[in-house]
């Protein structure tokens, strides 16, 4: 190669290299822009992912509206409920529909819950379904003395209120009415629930084995309804309905449960009643969830009786003034002495038919004594504050 060769060669390498680096020079303003473009394209997306996850909550928000107080409704916070004051909730779960019955159907489950939020404190008493109660109605109206389940067909759940609050001395503020054909699809909204298994059985072609266990729906049907094979009976039943209901709340407050909302709201708006607005619902899930890492669990004993010929289970004062006095602390009131139609039966079956409630043996003298059933329970056991149902005192 020759020397002119050689310098046009190197002359052409410089060029390029100052070219290029003019290049450069005069493109770093578009690389700024290109820059800003790219802020501005995410800037966009981020805003629309905004918009859209705002449109999507406004959606559940209304539809969960929508489903649980209907076109119409009341949708205010009831007063005790904006002030954080203790709240009681009977909890109803309702067998129409199923083992083929057609007709209104009984409460074949009765819980009453309460909620302290300055206590952070719940609790959860089972009323078994066969407790001799007085079965209240509209006020005024006189029923007999029978199971306390049966209040529902009389009434409804307003009969039911009434019934149970006059049973054992406490306000009820709200009710939650589920139909029990409901809990199969609510625990699988849910993705199951975990309970602790008492003991091994089968039921309804379920198996259930002693200790942890993870409940799909139709498992969790089986779960509450098995009773005869319990060698509690229905108290055993109603330890195991307290599992599934404790377990159902806390899956449904839980975040992964949002996902599922869409079947949530078709159950609640199907098969749930209640007297609680959203924004009710809406304010103890945000001022009330404490209460339910600290819930206290309990029953009303009963002693198996025979009355007219009815398997009863008749509720001593004793028991009966346990679970009210429980109830009222969480509901911050003091202790008040029962004297209800329950306790007087009591106390002239012990005079007259010498019942003792520590005998194992069914009572087979056990007698209603119906000039005991007045009116004026009747009459006073109902009152109505803030637009809500309120029964007793």
């Amino acid at each position: 190669m020759n020397s002119n060769s050689k310098r046009r060669e190197d002359y052409h390498k410089k060029r390029s290299s100052l070219n290029l680096h003019r290049n450069l020079a005069l493109a770093a303003p578009s690389k700024v822009f290109k820059g800003s473009v790219c802020a501005r394209i995410v800037g966009i997306l981020l805003v629309l992912c905004v918009s859209f996850g705002l449109a999507w909550a406004a959606h559940m928000y209304f539809a969960l509206h929508s489903a649980i107080d209907g076109n119409g409704g009341n949708y205010a916070t009831s007063a005790r409920i904006a002030n954080k004051q203790p709240i009681s909730v009977l909890i109803l779960g309702v067998d129409q529909g199923l083992e083929g019955r057609h007709d209104k159907g009984n409460s074949d489950t009765i819980i009453l819950a309460t909620a302290n939020p300055s206590k952070n404190k719940a609790t959860m008493t089972s009323i078994p379904r066969d407790t001799l109660a007085n079965i209240l109605g509209d006020p005024g109206n006189k029923y007999n003395m029978f199971r306390v389940n049966s209040a529902y067909g009389v009434g409804g759940s307003s009969a039911s209120m009434r019934t149970v609050s006059a049973l054992i001395g406490v306000p009820i503020h709200y009710y939650v009415e589920v139909n029990m054909k409901a809990l199969k699809s609510l625990v699988n909204a849910v993705g199951g629930v975990d309970v602790k298994v008492p003991f091994s059985f089968s039921y309804d072609w379920c198996d259930f084995h002693k200790g942890k266990q993870h409940l799909n729906g139709r498992h969790a049907v089986a779960y509450v309804r098995m009773r005869h094979d319990d060698p509690r009976g229905d108290y055993g039943r109603q330890m195991r309905q307290r599992q599934v209901i404790t377990a159902v709340v806390h899956k449904a407050i839980s975040v992964d449960s949002i996902a599922n909302y869409r079947k949530l709201v078709n159950i609640f708006s199907k098969y749930v009643k209640t007297n609680l607005t959203f924004n009710d619902m809406l304010a103890l899930a945000l001022t009330y969830r404490g209460c339910s890492e600290n819930i206290a669990s309990g029953y009303i004993q009963g002693h198996d009786a025979w009355i007219n010929g009815s398997s009863i289970q008749v509720a001593s004062t004793q028991q009966l003034q346990k679970a009210s006095d429980k109830i009222r602390a969480n509901l911050d009131l003091e202790k008040k002495v029962l004297d209800n139609d329950e306790t007087k039966l009591n106390k002239l079956n012990e005079q007259n038919n010498h019942i003792k409630w520590k005998d194992p043996n069914p009572f087979t003298n056990y007698q209603i004594y119906h000039s005991v059933v007045t009116d004026e329970t009747n009459n006073n056991s109902t009152g109505n504050t803030g637009g809500n149902n309120t029964t007793g005192q």
